[in-house]
């Protein structure tokens, strides 16, 4: 006598053969069909639906709303067409970029008015204040460079060495290395440190399951344990985006697949 759940898997293995796997973004969830009703090239509205995502709770509403621009292309096929839009938008003013940390290719976007809002909102009061507001106001809102030389902030943006300390101190600045420094996020480190464990224990529940794939829908389901902090939506995006599981469309539903690296 077959088994109804046993023949269902059958099924669900044999589909995945059935489909013509295609990496790099080609069949991506969000292209397909996310439900979400997203337009195949409004990388904004994609933008603020990702947005969404992120937990403001969990950082008490002291950061913005960070996306990683790989989350993107979950969702579009086009990645050349994202990074155009990501930086016209930077160019116009309305995105900032940042150089995580953990990663080469890990870009961090923010709403550079969420960004602006959060960084004042943390400065008021304190004897770095005044600087804080000049960077933002002579740098943020007219530069989209990701670091700065040494030379760059004294000669053209004339801050003086003692007023470079207090950006750093601050968070707006980290140290690149001797005599330049990324612009940042500041209390970004706890994002990071919860970020990267969500995105090891997601991995890990997809390349446990048998045949190290499952349905996106049935782990978007999973309870999760006290290492993903974040909404489970966010983390499929990244390691969707990141290329660090496929992405397969069967008649079943979406796919994920581990990759080996």
């Amino acid at each position: 006598m077959s088994h109804p759940v046993m023949n269902r898997k059958r099924a669900l293995v044999s589909d995945t053969f059935m489909v013509k796997k295609r990496r790099n973004g080609s069949e991506t969830f969000g292209a397909v069909s996310d439900g979400d009703g997203l337009g195949p090239t409004d990388v904004r509205s994609t933008l603020e639906y990702l947005r969404t995502l992120f937990p403001r709770k969990l950082f008490n509403d002291a950061l913005p709303q960070i996306v990683l621009k790989h989350q993107l292309y979950s969702i579009h096929n086009d990645k050349t067409l994202v990074d155009k839009e990501v930086n016209r938008l930077r160019e116009e003013g309305s995105l900032l970029m940042f150089q995580l940390g953990f990663d080469a290719d890990a870009f961090g976007l923010v709403l550079t008015s969420d960004y602006k809002a959060k960084v004042l909102a943390g400065e008021e009061g304190k004897v770095t204040q005044a600087t804080v507001e000049r960077f933002l106001e002579k740098v943020v809102s007219v530069c989209t460079d990701l670091s700065f030389t040494k030379d760059k902030m004294l000669r053209e943006f004339l801050f003086t060495d003692s007023e470079i300390t207090q950006l750093v101190k601050s968070g707006v600045l980290t140290v690149r290395d001797a005599g330049s420094w990324w612009l940042s996020i500041p209390n970004s480190g706890k994002f990071t440190k919860y970020f990267i464990k969500g995105r090891k224990a997601v991995l890990a529940m997809v390349k446990k399951s048998k045949y190290g794939e499952v349905l996106k829908a049935e782990i978007e389901e999973r309870k999760t344990n006290s290492q993903v902090k974040f909404h489970m939506k966010y983390h499929i995006h990244d390691i969707v985006g990141a290329e660090l599981v496929e992405s397969i469309p069967t008649t079943s539903g979406t796919l994920l697949r581990f990759v080996d690296s």
